[in-house]
């Protein structure tokens, strides 16, 4: 197994690691390690494929797995801050159905033989979105509450940032989505 491949495992192996820190009061600092674990995790996505990209380093193993390590990766994080109460779950489902769309639509095309390659307003959501979810775990790291975890009723100000935050990456994600859509659509097209 070549080096991108085994940062791509790595980012996999972390996540359940993130979403125990993320998740459990009880662990000390639980939410300093939670947002090291994801920051660590995200690097590997950045590092993985600049090293397989520059080293020609390309694998079919790495081409499924990288991205479905990014969509967990994303998923967990949005599933955890929804349980948590700190972002709105409509923009969870709004994201999640994204990246369900795009992944279908990745298949349906694959069987023409065409790759479906990212351009970049899917990077800039993905971007976005990471540094996203770093700002919303430290803003849980400055402002928490005696049970470890803010007050994030509705009208808070760290929740009103951390909806700010989401529902930009919200309209991102969006925005890549139908871009993707538009640019594939003659192989999904009902009247075929």
């Amino acid at each position: 197994m070549n080096l991108p491949n085994k940062l791509t495992v790595l980012r996999v192996a972390l996540i359940p690691f993130f979403m125990a820190t993320l998740l459990i009061y009880q662990i000390p600092y639980h939410m300093v390690w939670a947002l090291a674990l994801f920051a660590i995790a995200s690097i590997t996505d950045w590092f993985d494929g600049k090293i397989a990209r520059k080293n020609n380093l390309v694998t079919t193993f790495g081409k499924f797995l990288d991205p479905l390590a990014d969509k967990l990766l994303v998923m967990t994080a949005l599933i955890c801050f929804a349980f948590e109460r700190w972002i709105d779950p409509v923009a969870v489902v709004l994201i999640l159905g994204r990246e369900f769309m795009v992944t279908g639509l990745r298949l349906v095309v694959a069987k023409e033989g065409v790759v479906v390659a990212a351009g970049i307003w899917g990077k800039l959501k993905t971007a976005f979105t990471m540094i996203a979810f770093v700002v919303i775990m430290l803003l849980q790291i400055v402002f928490p509450d005696t049970k470890g975890s803010p007050n994030l009723n509705w009208g808070a100000p760290i929740f009103l940032i951390n909806e700010l935050l989401i529902w930009l990456s919200v309209i991102l994600t969006m925005i890549s989505g139908v871009i993707y859509l538009k640019g594939y659509w003659k192989y999904i097209d009902s009247s075929k």
